[in-house]
């Protein structure tokens, strides 16, 4: 560990124990979402200002010379900072307000604190929901059936769908396209393939990490308020982040009067939004899910 990190963990202390009960070094930086981002970026984008900015924090996450060199020619350098060091074990939110404090942004700290605090009860709230003993999910128990057609081994599918149940419709014309067509692609859609009475957070992880070569995020207004939804494309995205990238695809399927999430910007989207574009739409999804 070097004197950086170590030091931005004992600076972080002090925000820990001046803020409620909250343990930010056992919070991943996942937990912020896109209100914190946004205004961390307008913070720290401008270097035109005698504060430290996004640079410095940069440095202070260890990222190199050429790395930071490569995020100047970013339009929003601060979120691709966060979104690339969050793929990192020891990106909490305590490191995170070390950082500013040690970078002397307590400007910052003070003015997120509400909303960082917000964001991370929120988190601990969803990690409540899931199970105790996470060997549930481990392979050496899958011969526990968890969707219909489980039998001696486990059912493996070519992607699972993230979706709130108001894109359900659209799902359903996934399913025609995709797998009542020439392309046969299987697909888990958790209100047809999970049996009931199942953990959704322990069944969710069993799905996106073993059983699902892929995962595909329907992108919605809708989408953006619902946790289930938040939970299960940061899970995914917490994989192998080498792989994340050919595992993960995000599609926008209506128009949205919100920003679409930042967390998912590094991606290529699968847009139906486009007339000129909705002719070859399925073909280039179903191409995609179809990769080995």
């Amino acid at each position: 560990m070097s004197s950086a990190t170590h030091s931005s963990s004992t600076s972080s202390s002090s925000s820990s124990s001046s803020s409620s009960s909250l343990d930010y070094e056992s919070i991943p930086v996942t937990a912020l979402n896109y209100g914190v981002r946004k205004k961390l970026a307008l913070y720290l984008n401008p270097t035109n200002t005698v504060a430290a900015d996004w640079t410095d924090i940069a440095e202070k996450m260890e990222f190199t010379y050429l790395e930071i060199k490569n995020y100047e020619k970013r339009e929003n350098p601060t979120q691709k900072l966060l979104e690339d060091w969050q793929t990192r074990v020891e990106a909490t939110v305590s490191r995170l307000l070390g950082f500013l404090e040690q970078a002397d942004r307590k400007d910052i700290i003070s003015d997120l604190k509400p909303l960082i605090d917000d964001d991370c009860r929120k988190y601990l709230e969803r990690q409540k929901e899931l199970p105790v003993q996470v060997p549930e999910v481990d392979s050496r128990h899958q011969d526990r059936s968890i969707t219909i057609n489980d039998g001696q081994t486990p059912e493996t599918f070519d992607a699972f769908i993230c979706y709130c149940h108001s894109d359900f419709q659209f799902v359903h014309e996934m399913i025609r396209q995709l797998e009542q067509t020439d392309y046969n692609l299987k697909l888990c859609v958790f209100d047809r393939d999970v049996l009931p009475g199942t953990c959704v957070w322990t069944i969710t992880s069993e799905l996106i990490e073993r059983r699902c070569k892929r995962m595909v995020v329907v992108i919605s207004d809708d989408y953006l308020d619902s946790d289930a939804c938040d939970f299960q494309t940061k899970f995914a995205l917490s994989l192998c982040p080498g792989a994340r990238t050919k595992r993960l695809i995000p599609v926008v399927y209506k128009a949205m009067k919100r920003q679409f999430p930042s967390i998912l910007r590094f991606l290529t989207v699968c847009d139906y939004t486009r007339p000129c574009t909705q002719s070859w739409f399925w073909v280039r999804l179903a191409k995609a899910l179809s990769q080995p």
